[in-house]
């Protein structure tokens, strides 16, 4: 084959990145060559797959190829996800020169959870929608301002831009190339391969409510340690306030301020939240589990669960929940 019947996705290994997410790549990749070649007659270009590092001296290199003998033109560059703290914008100056020269080339580029913070660093996300790993959301909203920050959503494709959320995204992100570059079926068949659902996920489905503790209010803090103690419930504002010591308008503010919700939003996490794993390692009911967390009406911890996970009670459940043994 000539150069023409390969796309070319680049994997980039920047500083404190992923190297699982890398391999997984590429094997998620080979895999889909594997499936593609068993079809006669698929005019469709395969998957190369390269593997790039960059160096100290700034200069980005390719460290593997498998395919050695073509010239470089990668479709596709793949940022992979940190399990640290995103990298530091001083230090992708080179990175950022290297994604730019390649972006206006035409290529597209993409990231998978904290990947986000390098291009956001180049100026690839100023102005456009964008997905980060939930955990490093408030973060990277406050680092990046002109980015549209979505991070309930597991991958957002702009076109040249794509961004994966959750750490293990990089699943999601070979799944969307694959279709695009191999198509649908060929999609489905890596895919259940793999024993990946390929359908639609959003990052609130696993996300942790972590309420911010760190924000050096005593009073308030008195209060969230109070409500972590009782889950949040049959607690009244007059009483949160009573309890941080201060007026009901003062309290809110005050409230608002520090965990950037406002009462009745942040009860209501702490209930789903405690619903959630119920709904996980129980066998009780929804109505009992609602009875339990501290809602009289059913429908009403139905309808906020659903607003605040993005799938009701009984499909969080079927996903996650233990299984019934007989």
């Amino acid at each position: 084959m000539t150069n023409q019947n390969y796309v070319e996705i680049a994997l980039l290994n920047y500083p404190n990145s992923m190297i699982s997410a890398i391999y997984g790549l590429s094997d998620l990749f080979r895999i889909a060559n594997t499936m593609a070649r068993q079809h006669q007659g698929l005019r469709r270009p395969l998957i190369r797959v390269s593997h790039w590092k960059a160096q100290e001296s700034g200069e980005v290199t390719c460290e593997s190829d498998t395919h050695p003998d073509l010239p470089h033109k990668p479709v596709y560059i793949i940022l992979p996800g940190s399990m640290i703290e995103p990298v530091p914008e001083q230090a992708t100056a080179p990175i950022s020169q290297w994604l730019v020269r390649h972006h206006h080339q035409g290529t597209t580029i993409c990231s998978v959870c904290a990947g986000s913070f390098v291009l956001a660093s180049a100026g690839l996300l100023d102005h456009r929608e964008a997905t980060t790993h939930w955990f490093f959301a408030d973060a990277m909203a406050k680092r990046f301002p002109l980015t549209t920050l979505k991070p309930d959503k597991m991958i957002i494709d702009d076109g040249d831009i794509i961004t994966a959320g959750g750490i293990m995204a990089w699943q999601d992100l070979g799944l969307r190339l694959v279709h695009r570059i191999l198509g649908p079926t060929l999609m489905l068949e890596t895919a259940r391969f793999l024993l990946i659902d390929p359908s639609s996920r959003e990052q609130r489905f696993y996300s942790v409510f972590s309420p911010p503790l760190y924000h050096g209010d005593e009073q308030i803090l008195k209060v969230q340690h109070w409500l972590q103690i009782n889950g949040g419930k049959d607690v009244t504002l007059t009483q949160m306030a009573k309890k941080a010591g201060m007026g009901s308008r003062t309290f809110i503010r005050r409230f608002h301020k520090a965990t950037e919700m406002n009462p009745t939003e942040y009860c209501q996490n702490l209930k789903i939240s405690k619903g959630r794993e119920m709904l996980e390692l129980t066998h009780q009911t929804v109505d009992q589990i609602a009875w339990a967390v501290g809602y009289e009406d059913p429908g009403a911890f139905r309808k906020i669960f659903q607003k605040i996970i993005g799938l009701t009670p009984s499909e969080y459940r079927t996903r996650f929940g233990v299984p019934v043994v007989a």
